[in-house]
């Protein structure tokens, strides 16, 4: 459907940003009016990460005259392989800083607002009210459903894109002219069952080309032209280079923008996500050891057996001393349960914490009583034990 510009034209263009925008300026869906709602634009992008990147740059470079950032985050090494907005020189400086300091070096007519604070309940509103337009690069459920409904409640346009491996999807979400994030997903995915980026992994040139794509629904959006992806989800497999799209119809029933809506202000979203499952936080109450611990175990050689519950290609990029592995995939199916050990104590172990706590679970329900995990993962050993060996 197209949609009525998003925002009045600026008074005018400047010599400079003539000369700057030209080749926007010949495009007849764009011209000098396009380019004027572009200039008297305020754009907030939810993160300088994967998508926020691409987005932020295009943004700068197409003209939009106010971008915001929403950034509480530093820069790491392992950003650099996607996140291009940051550079080596950038390592621990301030995500938000690194991105302004860009933006203006594409272009130093546009106006960055900088937000060094993680978006939360409690200033989501006083944010987002002061923008047009929001853009999420978000990683995490949680904060997603936050953006939605904040959007829902002011009535604010959203583009929103999500990336995993060689996987993206990209849609437009605006409860007065169709459905919203809640439509498409009324419930986020069981804890622990989708992977997160940090886990799983994902093609650094994914995120521009899902991150370009948010900012070619931006612009059409603020100019008034084409036909956005409002009711429509865009889905990409890099894999097999294809583009498909999903029909996505307003929900009736919608929690938040259906006809009797049950969320009528911000709720606890770490609680509705639930990072962490209960029967994994009971679990691991009691039963979580730290890496010193088992350290400690290891040279007293300790009858322990030590299982790294990560996928392979995780396994070969660091591990801890003496541990095998076994993928959380096999616990949770039963495979793996059979194999182990009656003499000695499991010792288990992943990443962070997270997907041990959630085999620990499984194991305790099995009767393994006294089966333990490694709080912080392998992580945390090579930070506390082996900080020479690598992390990701």
């Amino acid at each position: 459907m197209s949609l009525p510009p998003l925002v009045e034209p600026a008074a005018e263009l400047t010599v400079d940003e003539v000369r700057r925008y030209s080749r926007h300026l010949i495009i007849p869906d764009v011209g000098m009016d396009g380019q004027k709602r572009l200039k008297n634009a305020k754009v907030l992008c939810v993160g300088a990460g994967g998508l926020g990147s691409p987005a932020l740059m295009y943004m700068a470079a197409a003209g939009v005259g106010t971008l915001g950032i929403v950034e509480f985050d530093e820069v790491d090494e392992s950003n650099l392989q996607r996140q291009v907005i940051h550079s080596q020189a950038d390592i621990g400086k301030s995500k938000a800083l690194s991105a302004k300091e860009t933006v203006q070096g594409i272009n130093p007519l546009v106006n960055v607002v900088l937000h060094e604070e993680r978006l939360e309940a409690d200033n989501v509103m006083d944010i987002f009210a002061q923008y047009d337009l929001i853009v999420d690069g978000t990683d995490n459920f949680a904060t997603r459903y936050l953006v939605n409904d904040a959007a829902v409640l002011l009535n604010k346009p959203y583009i929103w894109g999500s990336i995993y491996r060689f996987d993206g999807q990209a849609s437009v979400f605006w409860s007065e002219h169709g459905p919203c994030y809640r439509c498409l997903y009324p419930e986020p995915p069981p804890p622990g069952m989708v992977p997160s980026c940090a886990e799983g992994g994902v093609l650094g040139v994914l995120c521009a080309s899902i991150g370009s794509i948010q900012v070619n629904e931006a612009i059409k959006l603020l100019a008034g032209i084409g036909d956005p992806l409002v009711g429509r989800l865009m889905i990409y497999d890099a894999l097999e280079m294809q583009y498909r799209q999903v029909k996505v119809r307003k929900d009736p029933d919608c929690a938040v923008c259906g006809e009797n809506p049950t969320v009528t202000e911000l709720i606890d979203y770490e609680a509705f996500c639930g990072v962490v499952s209960e029967e994994a936080q009971e679990a691991a109450a009691g039963s979580t050891i730290t890496p010193k611990q088992l350290k400690e175990w290891i040279d007293a050689d300790e009858k322990i057996e030590i299982i790294d519950v990560r996928e392979p290609n995780e396994y070969e990029i660091v591990r801890i001393p003496g541990s095998r592995l076994v993928p959380k995939n096999e616990f949770l199916m039963g495979n793996a349960l059979q194999d182990l050990p009656q003499d000695r104590r499991i010792v288990l172990n992943c990443k962070t914490g997270v997907r041990s706590a959630e085999v620990l679970a499984v194991l305790k329900s099995a009767g393994f009583a006294d089966a333990v995990h490694v709080g912080g993962g392998v992580i945390g050993w090579v930070n506390q034990i082996e900080p020479a060996k690598p992390v990701y």
